[in-house]
């Protein structure tokens, strides 16, 4: 990825089909994880605030300076109905972008939840909002509104490159990141993978063994296992 730009807003976006972020709705992030092909996963170290805190919806990026949460309020004039907030930073900082004012100001615009590299404060208020946030850390330190960041460009999340319209998928297993243009297909994948494990649950609820089901008993007795009374 080049190196990205600062001091700009780019207002048209091109966001995933609608139907397949609602079709990836359905589904939890280690099921899209897995029917990805083990990719897009956020490092993790972001944890929701509270803990019915998930969220699904196309990215609204934005790139903020260390300690500046002005870019926030520059993103807020972009988000519509459906879109989360992907917020990252220049570089490490766990101060408290983010907190119930703006959290009301999102909320207005029809956001479906935030996702910062960073701090937040506020969390008693955003957990009675049912606002859900996964954050790096939950901090009370203020922030500034002084320099210039930008929104609406790629960026690197907790080691995730996130591109404006991605779809992003939060819940208390982690935050993984599906490509605009796959998100049909990975959705399809997750409905699939979903019917394969509800057949395995059946199995493993009438006293199967996953290593009959998986058929490890071979490759085990290969590598030299042996049972012994």
């Amino acid at each position: 990825m080049e190196h990205a730009e600062i001091g700009v807003v780019h207002t048209s976006i091109i966001r995933a089909d609608p139907e397949a972020v609602a079709a990836l709705s359905a589904f939890g992030v280690a099921t899209i994880h897995e029917a990805m092909g083990r990719v897009g996963l956020m490092r993790p170290y972001l944890r929701p605030v509270h803990p019915k805190a998930r969220l699904c919806g196309t990215a609204v990026t934005v790139l903020l300076q260390p300690g500046d949460n002005w870019m926030l309020h520059v993103a807020a004039e972009q988000i519509q109905e459906g879109d989360v907030v992907v917020a990252a930073c220049t570089t490490e900082s766990e101060d408290g972008f983010f907190g119930e004012l703006l959290a009301t100001s999102f909320r207005a615009r029809g956001c479906g939840g935030l996702v910062i590299d960073g701090g937040v404060r506020d969390a008693a208020e955003l957990e009675e909002m049912d606002f859900p946030v996964f954050a790096r850390a939950v901090h009370a330190k203020g922030t500034v509104k002084a320099t210039l960041g930008s929104v609406n460009v790629p960026v690197v999340c907790a080691n995730a490159l996130v591109r404006p319209g991605d779809v992003v998928v939060a819940d208390r297993d982690g935050v993984v990141v599906v490509p605009r243009e796959r998100a049909a297909e990975v959705a399809e994948a997750a409905a699939g993978r979903e019917a394969n494990e509800e057949g395995k649950r059946a199995r493993f609820r009438a006293g199967e063994l996953g290593l009959d089901l998986y058929g490890m008993r071979g490759p085990l007795a290969e590598l030299g296992l042996r049972y012994e009374d």
